[in-house]
């Protein structure tokens, strides 16, 4: 068994967190941080049996500025 470390994006939508783990594409939910970010693993995992990585094919996690009008 291989163990990764794995990168989670975690957003609230009006009563719920979700997170999203951006190198596989996998999300999931919870009512919590905590219950996100577990149900997050779950999900990956289960991804992982299904679609196994490649030794070395992991995306590039960067981050970049954006630029935008605010309305008043």
């Amino acid at each position: 068994m291989t163990t990764k470390t794995f990168t989670a994006v975690i957003h609230k939508e009006e009563n719920i967190f979700v997170a999203n783990c951006p190198e596989i594409g996998t999300v999931s939910q919870g009512e919590s941080v905590e219950e996100a970010i577990t149900n997050l693993k779950e999900a990956t995992e289960l991804y992982l049996e299904e679609f196994p990585l490649p030794d070395n094919n992991l995306p590039i996690t960067t981050t970049f500025e954006a630029s935008y009008a605010q309305i008043a």
